[in-house]
This record gives structure tokens, C-alpha cells and sequence, in this order.
């Protein structure tokens, strides 16, 4: 839902995002009310807190990250590993219906472009009072996740409670001795068992906007292995989550359907495109599985798998349906970002309650049911603004190669013409040639790239 795919650092799309931002509606900030009710909830007092100061939590994010949803520590459990997930007690201060909770379900989730945020929640919640730095006791839900040697995670329990973070552990810098013993043991079992089940996670590495040789061009930024890691603890939670709830029959659950078959052939003349093997005998999955997201054009294919999926969607709890995610091959539920998307909130909630044995809340249970609207207009949002965000990035990049000509492989044709994938670049375009087929390699010359536009033209040369 986030765009977090590509980066700015010098602002070259500095116009062209201000651009993006006002077709979007992207809010600038949040009216004086909100902003107010927001600061009178932060000092709500924790009075239904066990008090878990003493347990070693840390967080580990982006170095320049400031809402931080969740923090962790791992101690054995016999065979099994226990992982205690705190995640944000945003319920805690953001109550049902008041000002700060009515922005939020008009918003749906924390919109991200290059050169900034729109948050979910203002800052004095977001960024401070409710993220778990490490500058003093914060309110958290405590997750205890068991997992087990074969990666099999389970939810153990889960209390309100004040912790401690130990340090704001940052991707780029961590070492093995700044984590808990079995960081890496645990994300090395569910990952395992991901591939056991037959997953196709797709994490594509970050674009960045450089400068090389006095050019700018995109490059895919390299992937810290603590960065996979991480991202297994949150799978692990979540899926935990996710079966407590379906066993309760309740719930909103993360659903997609796997890309159709039309997608998947495109992908293979993709994959061509790219120099990427793909046995005609080997699945996508499997395909998916060995990719290398330090290899710039196998990045850019798991880029184009992610682009080519149905898209995921929410789905509350329904009698006689297994709410399936194709690309983890389980039930899954989002319950590990409540400072980011509205629905975490609520999934939160109702986990809090099975593991304590109580009723859900019936506004949690109504929330189900709203939720799937409120956070498709979200995504779609989202995902909006991320090809936008590419298309100028593109347009950026490629203004001075006008009049260049390029190889490209075409992987569809329909009425208005032919998409290609270009050999040498992560760019997907539409060209006016009717008379191709799918799979071949055609020589296309750059005839107009515009960042007002956002618009990339080419010409297919004889």
C-alpha cells in the first residue's frame, strides 16, 4: 500500500511530485481540530497496562523512520522459538468516533511519495507518543508468537502492556550482536516454511534516483538481509493472527487471487526481455523464489511480477470461505502497521480479545464490514500514485535520450497497439505496432519524454 519504492535524495522530481500530489488530493496536513484532539490523547494516562518494562524489546526500520509500529524480543521455548511482538496500542489513544479516528477512516492509510509523507495519524501520535522509540515506556499490545522448528507460527497469548524499547535499530548499520539470539533462527524457519507451503513473496528492492556521470538515471537500491528477516517476524505475527481469528470466525482478512494466465505469459516474455530463465516447465513460483534482488534486471522482474498480480484486497470473515493469499499459499491478516493502515487497528483489537478469551467488540466487528471499502479506495489510491511517481521518474531519466533507439521484447498486443519491456531498462511502455507477436524483439526509438505529461513515446523503427 506504501510507496516506499523509490527515493530522491537530490528532489530532480521535485515539480513533478508537487503535481502528483494536488491530483491526488494527497492531504498536506490536518485540520486544527484534529491536530488538537490528537494532543489531548497522547497524555491519556495508561492505566490498563502491565508493566513489561524489563523485557529487552529493540525495533529495527529504516534508519530515518519515526513511526515505529512494532518492536521484538525471542526467547527459546524448548524446540519452539517465542517471539514477543509489541505492536503500537494505537486503540489506546485513538478512540472510536472522535476527531482523530474520523480523519483516519476518511484517509485509510499513510500515503508515501519521495519527498515526504501524508500521515495516517498526526505526528504527536504517529512519531511520538504512540511509536515505540526508545526514549521512554511506551503502550503496546504484546503478541506472543510461538513458532515451531518447522516455521509453523501460533499465537501463544497477547496482553495491553507498557514496554522499553532497548534501541532503534536501523537496516543499514544492524549487526547479529545488536539482536536477539534467535533473529536470524526464527526468520530461517519461516522462511522455510514459506517455501514448504509453495509462497512467492515479492519484495522488490527500492528505486533510488542517482547521479552518475553528470546523468541521472534509476538504480535499484541493494536489499539488506535484515530487511527479510525483519519482514519474516511481521509474516510470522500475522499469519498467527490471522488463524486465531479465522478459528473464532471473525475477522478482515489480506486476500489475493495468483496473476491469470494472460499475466503469467506476458511475465515469461518479461522475463525474455530481461535475460531472465524461465523454464517452459517451471512455475512462476518457483521462478520467484530464485530471484536475486541485488541483480538490477532481476529486480526489475520482481518489480513487473508485482505489478502483473489481481492486486490484493480486504475480506471480512464469511460463513463457508477460507480467505486465501495466494502469493503466501495462507490465511493472512495485516494486524503489524496499525500506525500506517486503519484496518491494523481494529484486526489488533479483535486479536486481543480471542487471546483473552472476550467477545470482540461489536465496533470491531462493524469495522469489519466497512473496512474493505475504506481501505480499496486507500490502495487504490496508493497504487495510483505509485505509477505516477515511476512514469516521471521515467520521463525524468529518459529527456535527454530523446531521438535514441532501444531494443525491446513486446509482451501483449491489443487494440492499441503493442506493450514492450525495454532490454536495457526496468521501462515499460506501449508502442503503435499492430502487426508483432508477443515475444518479439522489435528496435523502438525514444520519440517524446515528458515530465508535465508524464509521458513516454516511442516509434518502432524498421
Amino acid at each position: 500500500m506504501a510507496l516506499k519504492t523509490l527515493r530522491d535524495p537530490d528532489a530532480v522530481l521535485a515539480g513533478g511530485l508537487a503535481a502528483i500530489r494536488d491530483q491526488y488530493q494527497v492531504p498536506g496536513g490536518f485540520p486544527p481540530a484534529v491536530e488538537a484532539a490528537a494532543a489531548a490523547a497522547a497524555q491519556r494516562p495508561l492505566d490498563e497496562h502491565a508493566d513489561r518494562t524489563a523485557l529487552p524489546f529493540v525495533t529495527l526500520d529504516p534508519a530515518s523512520a519515526t513511526d515505529l509500529d512494532q518492536a521484538f524480543t525471542i526467547e527459546p521455548a524448548g524446540n519452539d522459538l517465542l517471539l514477543r511482538y509489541a505492536i503500537a496500542d494505537v486503540a489506546w489513544f485513538v478512540r472510536d468516533s472522535d476527531a482523530v479516528d474520523a480523519e483516519a477512516w476518511r484517509r485509510g492509510a499513510t500515503l508515501y511519495l519521495p519527498d515526504g509523507k501524508a500521515r495516517l495519524y498526526p505526528a504527536v501520535l504517529s512519531e511520538q507518543a504512540v511509536s515505540l522509540l526508545p526514549d521512554g515506556p511506551r503502550a503496546a499490545i504484546i503478541f506472543a508468537v510461538r513458532v515451531d522448528p518447522d516455521g509453523r507460527a501460533s499465537l501463544d497469548g497477547a496482553e495491553r502492556a507498557i514496554i522499553r524499547s532497548r534501541a532503534k535499530l536501523a537496516y543499514r548499520t544492524v549487526t547479529d550482536a545488536d539482536l536477539p539470539a534467535g533473529f536470524a533462527e526464527l526468520a530461517t524457519r519461516v522462511q522455510a516454511a514459506e517455501q514448504r507451503r509453495g509462497a512467492a513473496r515479492v519484495d522488490p528492492p527500492e528505486q533510488e534516483v542517482a547521479r552518475e556521470d553528470g546523468h541521472y538515471r534509476l538504480v535499484f537500491r541493494t536489499r539488506h538481509p535484515s530487511e527479510d528477516r525483519n519482514a519474516a517476524l511481521s509474516l510470522a505475527a500475522n499469519l498467527a493472527i490471522a488463524e486465531a481469528l479465522l478459528a473464532r470466525r471473525t475477522g478482515l482478512f489480506r486476500v489475493m487471487a495468483g496473476p491469470g494466465e494472460r499475466a503469467v505469459r506476458r511475465l515469461r516474455f518479461t522475463a525474455r526481455a530481461l535475460g531472465i530463465a524461465w523454464p517452459a516447465d517451471q512455475s512462476l513460483g518457483d521462478v520467484e523464489r530464485g530471484l536475486d534482488p541485488a541483480d538490477p534486471k532481476q529486480a526489475a522482474f520482481m518489480t513487473a511480477i508485482r505489478r502483473a498480480g489481481t492486486g490484493a484486497s480486504y475480506l471480512p470473515w464469511q460463513e463457508g470461505v477460507t480467505p486465501w493469499h495466494a502469493a503466501l499459499a495462507a490465511t493472512y491478516a495485516h494486524a503489524t502497521a496499525p500506525l500506517r493502515r486503519l484496518a491494523d487497528r481494529y484486526v489488533v483489537q479483535a486479536a486481543l480479545a480471542i487471546a483473552n478469551g472476550r467477545p470482540v467488540p461489536d465496533t470491531v466487528g462493524d469495522a469489519f464490514t466497512r473496512l474493505p471499502q475504506v481501505m480499496g479506495r486507500a490502495d487504490a489510491r496508493s497504487g495510483q500514485i505509485e505509477r505516477a511517481v515511476i512514469d516521471l521518474a521515467e520521463t525524468v531519466m529518459l529527456q535527454e535520450r530523446i531521438g535514441e533507439d532501444f531494443e525491446a521484447v513486446v509482451t501483449d498486443q491489443d487494440e492499441r497497439g503493442a506493450r514492450i519491456q525495454l532490454r536495457d531498462l526496468p521501462v515499460v511502455a506501449r508502442v503503435s505496432a499492430h502487426r508483432v507477436e508477443p515475444g518479439e524483439t522489435i528496435r523502438v526509438r525514444l520519440t517524446a519524454a515528458d515530465p508535465e505529461t508524464r509521458r513516454l513515446a516511442f516509434q518502432r523503427m524498421a
